[in-house]
């Protein structure tokens, strides 16, 4: 049973502006599963997702955050970028990664206007895929703007009524 913290982020995904930035990012990544997640130290919920790979999850559901690449997004607000997690040192033994059974991996905090972290925009998928270039990285760059302007023209109306800019801080490689 869903709660309200995530009905609200359901409600919140529930766009086509937001879908549109979800194909996007699968086309330009080659992955097969993204999302927009809500994402705080308890909790790791899904606002929009696009599956392909038949993952599972819907709008509204939740992975254990601990079980996340997103909750060390959250805590440092780098980047996550994998083209082959078994090629790479640093994530080939990393418990999430072997968890889900995914071999590339993308997501990028999101950053609403006010400064404040919101979630990630993230993508996976069970083949490696070379995702790691700068055009790719570029791509997915203005894609978490634009889900950061959407979610914080939605969430907080008062700070664009002020004039403040939508133009989060560039995320960092994590």
């Amino acid at each position: 049973m869903k709660d309200e913290l995530s009905i609200q982020a359901a409600e919140l995904g529930d766009d086509d502006a937001i879908r549109a930035i979800l194909t996007r990012l699968c086309d330009v990544t080659h992955m097969g599963f993204a999302a927009v997640a809500h994402v705080t130290e308890d909790r790791w919920i899904a606002c929009q997702v696009l599956d392909k790979i038949a993952f599972g999850l819907e709008p509204g559901a939740e992975l254990e955050v601990q079980m996340t690449i997103c909750n060390e997004i959250r805590q440092t607000e780098n980047y996550v970028v994998i083209d082959h997690v078994d090629a790479d040192i640093a994530w080939r033994k990393h418990p999430v990664p072997i968890f889900y059974g995914f071999k590339s991996y993308v997501s990028f905090p999101v950053i609403l206007a006010d400064g404040s972290f919101y979630g990630t925009l993230c993508a996976i998928d069970p083949m490696p895929r070379l995702v790691s270039g700068a055009a790719t990285i570029a791509i997915i760059e203005d894609c978490v703007r634009d889900v950061s302007a959407l979610l914080s023209a939605r969430l907080l109306p008062h700070l664009m009524a002020a004039g403040a800019t939508t133009d989060a801080p560039r995320p960092q490689a994590g």
